[in-house]
């Protein structure tokens, strides 16, 4: 009997003092980054630069991901929107290749570039961090909670310990370790209402690519037949007369030439991840063993070389191989696949289909929490699935320009984690566009930043002030909304950024051909029906004059603020140089950017906080302009 008792209590006893033991010697950090992904660096650097003490763990030699290790230097979308940390890496490349135009290489991107220049640049943005710490070529073993810690057990050996955790995994493998809620594949049309989602769930996610990055050699360098090839594989990845039509699913089929060009790089490469019937490759290795991972990319590898080796023997491009100035690998290909799809976390909130086509439309809104922007369609790889065919056909669907919720990247059940990369909270569909490079750099920089701004004010990531987080990425030259009539240069953009977020004048969302927007119309004439203040203002007993002009909005919000409690200090006369008011037309209507500009400085509705599902927290306090 006394055994039995007195067992347990040592063995409580013992690992109690394990624990003071290990975590006594441990460094600790603010903030630990898993991941040096495309979103990983953005979030190491954007947490170090707000004064948290900031680790980033990355298993391989480079940082980027996607957009460097797995060879995707074609960047796609958010041309016309560089927001935040995507605007400041495309500015490094054009540092490297003299100009915009110098990487408009190729027809699927206007941003193309040499992947071991992308980590060169990531490198060195890194390096300028003095609170940011990278641990290189190094895994995790475990990771487990020792309150008010996360502990971190390296391959190595080390133990480190932090306040905040940052998952920026390619597949999600930090939240199948803390066994977070998350979902994988396909979701249903019932899960969130989106009526081209099929009608069951699965767990079919999108095709993976080993990337190809080729050289011009300038005389043949064939590669060595590989084992397994069947040209017929590929007969329809372009224009062919072999190709039958049956067998291309619909697809557009280009020109070989046209097709060699599609992802061409400065300095006379080609950058090879072509959908058609290319060298895409579906398998679902999300819940695989790092084994079992090793052994289907090779799988992968396969494919790829296969697809080169037609390339050249077939198509002509003889003088194409693997370039050998790119990837520090022994076959010269990239060193990770190109995941386009992982899990995805149950979050605070999901952004769904509804969401992008109908933002003001949702039970919450969610818009209002807006962290990042987004202009692709919805694009969805699943070609080389074996049952294909019977698929939905997810293609290019169209969409508005987009914003993301705060809410998205924080878990609904774990605490002192903030999720990044392509595991946040969103529905498959909509995966189809989150996914892309500028999106998951932006989604990178708000996780580093919530994730600092939790551990240097020792609360959660989900108490964090929305607002201070939408004021840190506006500093930042951060869209977060998708205007494109109002770009980051124009010196009311913070202005109109602070009231489309409210909600109280709202943005118009086109497709046009593949291009996806947002306008705000600034100039245009402001309408009754564009104001949506009734939430900010109790506008039955303060109504909107019938006449929108200039000098009637003045003595409306005149009315208001001197029949509030608030001392506000401003005159008819300094109201008027708020805006662009012209005495000789007392009849002239009053702009859309003019009425923000005054409904900024006056009322100051952005202010006001706002929960993570974007509800109004605490009435507006009104504030003069010299307090």
């Amino acid at each position: 009997m006394y055994k039995t008792l007195f067992t347990p209590l040592l063995l409580s006893l013992s690992l109690i003092l394990t624990n003071c033991d290990t975590t006594s010697n441990q460094e600790v950090y603010d903030v630990v980054v898993v991941g040096g992904g495309t979103s990983g660096i953005a979030a190491g650097v954007s947490s170090a630069r707000l004064g948290a003490k900031t680790l980033l763990i990355e298993q391989g030699p480079w940082l980027g991901g996607m957009l460097t290790s797995a060879g995707v230097s074609a960047v796609d979308g958010n041309n016309k929107l560089p927001s935040g940390f995507w605007g400041e890496f495309r500015d490094s490349l054009v540092g490297r290749y003299g100009s915009l135009d110098a990487m408009k290489t190729g027809w699927v991107s206007n941003t193309l570039f040499e992947p071991h220049i992308g980590n060169d640049i990531f490198h060195n943005i890194a390096k300028a961090e003095s609170n940011l710490t990278l641990k290189m070529n190094q895994s995790w073993n475990t990771i487990y909670r020792v309150e008010p810690y996360w502990v971190i057990e390296l391959s190595e050996g080390d133990k480190i310990r932090t306040k905040q955790l940052v998952e920026a995994t390619e597949l999600g493998d930090v939240i199948q370790e803390l066994e977070v809620s998350h979902r994988i594949g396909m979701d249903s049309k019932d899960d969130y209402d989106e009526y081209i989602a099929p009608d069951r769930s699965n767990d079919i996610i999108q095709d993976l690519t080993y990337a190809l990055i080729l050289k011009d050699y300038r005389e043949p360098k064939i590669i060595d037949q590989p084992k397994g090839y069947d040209p017929s594989v590929f007969y329809c990845a372009t224009q062919s007369e072999k190709c039958h039509e049956e067998s291309t699913m619909i697809r557009t089929l280009w020109p070989k030439e046209r097709k060699i060009t599609y992802g061409k790089l400065p300095n006379d490469k080609y950058m090879i991840n072509w959908p058609i019937n290319g060298n895409d490759y579906y398998v679902n290795a999300i819940y695989m063993s790092p084994e079992e991972r090793d052994s289907v990319f090779k799988l992968a590898k396969l494919k790829s070389l296969q697809f080169l080796y037609y390339l050249q023997t077939e198509l002509g491009f003889e003088n194409l191989s693997i370039a050998d100035d790119e990837f520090p690998t022994d076959d010269g290909l990239p060193l990770i696949p190109y995941h386009r799809e992982s899990l995805r976390i149950d979050g605070v909130t999901t952004l769904s289909m509804n969401h992008l086509s109908h933002p003001y439309k949702q039970s919450h809104p969610t818009y209002r929490t807006s962290i990042a922007v987004g202009d692709y369609p919805v694009d969805h790889h699943h070609a080389a699935h074996p049952q294909a065919d019977e698929l939905p056909e997810l293609h290019f669907y169209p969409v508005p320009s987009y914003s993301i919720p705060l809410g998205s990247l924080i878990p609904e059940t774990q605490e002192n984690l903030v999720v990044a990369e392509k595991s946040i909270s969103v529905s498959n569909i909509v995966n189809g566009t989150t996914r892309l490079q500028p999106v998951v750099l932006q989604i990178g920089q708000v996780a580093g930043i919530v994730a600092a701004s939790a551990a240097l004010s020792n609360d959660l990531p989900r108490n964090i002030d929305v607002r201070k987080i939408q004021k840190i990425l506006l500093d930042n030259e951060h869209y977060l909304m998708p205007f494109l009539d109002v770009q980051k240069s124009h010196p009311h953009f913070k202005t109109y950024q602070r009231i489309g977020v409210t909600g109280i004048l709202r943005g118009t969302g086109k497709n046009i051909g593949w291009e996806n927007q947002t306008w705000f119309y600034p100039d245009s004439n402001l309408r009754i029906e564009d104001i949506f203040i009734d939430e900010y203002i109790d506008t039955n007993r303060y109504p909107l004059p019938e006449s929108l002009t200039q000098s009637q909005i003045i003595d409306w919000f005149l009315n208001y603020m001197n029949d509030t409690e608030t001392s506000v200090t401003f005159s008819k006369n300094e109201m008027e140089t708020f805006i662009n008011y012209d005495e000789g037309q007392p009849e002239k209507i009053i702009t859309r950017g003019e009425f923000s500009v005054l409904l900024d400085a006056l009322i100051q509705p952005f202010e006001q906080p706002v929960t993570l599902l974007g509800e109004l927290s605490t009435p507006i306090h009104l504030k003069s302009l010299t307090d």
